[in-house]
């Protein structure tokens, strides 16, 4: 029988060609995935930190006015019939100036006896007892609050003995009302700074990385008009940069 060549093909080589062009271009996929990860890893790297800030001057809504006054005496009920009348003397003040009973409170009297305190026969007081006592005035009238400051003296003159003047507090209670308007405003001030490191640095801003709010701060304007309150408050954003 004469012999015969057989021609039989290798399976294995088609196989591994197939197998190295998807190592191939798996490899090239790894590599653009990784060159992507890295910029977006450069990206978000690339931020800018700023502050924003809002002002604004409002005028105080409440006033608390602490009328301090006081009498002196021998006896405790006399004392305290004194006390009584110059706190009548005071409400008809402030009835006089529209404001109402709910409006103020008096407080209960404090009574210190000198007596009991150690003086020297050359330094004793003229009379046993002091009281004081004091009736508060809350109001949201703020003008007629000043003005009836103004015209205290008018109650010294009726014999009222007014002690210890702290002065009236002025406050200002409708932050809510506010709050919206100023936390934009500052969020648009700190967008102003961003943009402006951007241009200087070839860039433009990207979206808000993070945000933080600042506290209010509310402060009397100047020592001398306590009636009117400065209100600020400063957000910190943080801004992508983009090319």
């Amino acid at each position: 029988m004469t012999g015969m060549a057989t021609n039989v093909s290798n399976p294995s080589v088609p196989a591994a060609a197939v197998l190295g062009l998807l190592l191939a271009v798996g490899l090239g996929a790894a590599g653009a995935f990784v060159a992507k990860g890295v910029h977006d890893a450069k990206a978000a790297d690339r931020y800018v930190t700023v502050r924003g800030l809002s002002e604004r001057e409002e005028r105080a809504n409440l006033v608390m006015w602490p009328i301090v006054f006081g009498a002196t005496g021998d006896e405790l009920g006399a004392l305290q019939s004194k006390l009584d009348g110059s706190a009548v003397r005071i409400a008809s003040f402030l009835q006089a100036r529209q404001f109402t009973t709910e409006e103020w409170t008096l407080g209960a009297p404090r009574i210190t006896d000198l007596e009991a305190q150690s003086y020297s026969s050359a330094n004793r007081p003229a009379h046993r007892y002091t009281g004081e006592a004091t009736i508060t005035l809350r109001s949201a009238s703020v003008g007629a609050v000043m003005d009836a400051i103004k015209r205290s003296g008018e109650l010294v003159r009726d014999g009222v003995a007014l002690v210890n003047n702290y002065g009236a507090t002025y406050l200002y209670t409708e932050l809510e009302r506010i709050k919206p308007e100023m936390i934009a405003a500052a969020t648009k001030d700190a967008r102003r700074a961003a943009e402006q490191f951007a241009n200087d640095s070839g860039s433009r801003v990207g979206s808000i990385r993070s945000a933080q709010q600042g506290y209010f701060t509310i402060e009397d304007r100047d020592a001398f008009s306590p009636e009117f309150k400065k209100i600020r408050v400063v957000t910190t954003v943080e801004y992508f940069l983009e090319d």
